[in-house]
């Protein structure tokens, strides 16, 4: 009996240690799924974000840092004939800026949403997709970038996975991601979790915090 006692003692603390140092390794299981993973890795990289040349739903031409110069930026990925994620994404993302207090948007956050399809998302377009979802145009912006090179620059930067198929769709994963003061990635955040976004989005513009 008191060798049954020991033995189940002996397998709860195995138990236990193992969940202790899956906790560790997972950084409280932030890192349990694929995507929690990348979104962890990307944010222990805190990675630059390249300065692409951006063409908006209203024909201008910019660099990503004119448009961030001295202020934080919501940033998703999505082209608009898609019917899966992209719409949610978009309407997430509307109920994101209505949520972040007005003295904040256009003044110490913009908010972008980039095509990865500019051959399809030309600025007529996006315009039309912008509207849908209630963009301003100005301190919410769609926009595309028209050099591969520099799509995928970006893209790879921000660990965002688009594999196109035979019918002219994507697959593809999605967040918000918050890009800082200086330029670099400061959060990922799960998309479908508005709430939670919102209220971390606004806690660092009222802190004005900025990673290095």
């Amino acid at each position: 009996m008191i060798y049954k006692h020991r033995t189940a003692f002996a397998m709860i603390l195995v138990v236990l240690f193992g969940m202790t140092l899956f906790y560790i390794s997972t950084d409280g299981f932030r890192a349990f799924t694929s995507e929690s993973a990348r979104s962890y890795e990307l944010m222990q990289k805190n990675p630059a974000v390249p300065s692409v040349t951006l063409e908006d739903s209203q024909e201008r031409t910019y660099s990503f840092d004119e448009l961030a110069e001295d202020k934080y930026v919501l940033l998703t990925f999505m082209y608009t004939s898609c019917t899966t994620v992209c719409p949610q994404l978009a309407m997430n993302m509307a109920e994101v800026y209505d949520l972040i207090p007005g003295e904040y948007v256009g003044k110490e956050i913009v908010f972008l949403s980039i095509s990865f399809d500019p051959t399809k998302d030309d600025p007529e377009t996006l315009a039309k997709y912008r509207r849908a979802f209630g963009s301003d145009g100005q301190t919410w912006r769609m926009a595309r970038i028209k050099d591969q090179e520099e799509l995928e620059r970006l893209l790879e930067k921000l660990g965002v996975v688009v594999i196109p198929n035979e019918y002219g769709e994507f697959q593809h994963n999605a967040a918000f991601y918050l890009v800082g003061k200086e330029g670099r990635l400061q959060e990922v955040m799960d998309f479908t979790n508005v709430e939670a976004a919102a209220g971390t989005v606004t806690a660092i513009l009222e802190k004005g915090e900025n990673r290095p």
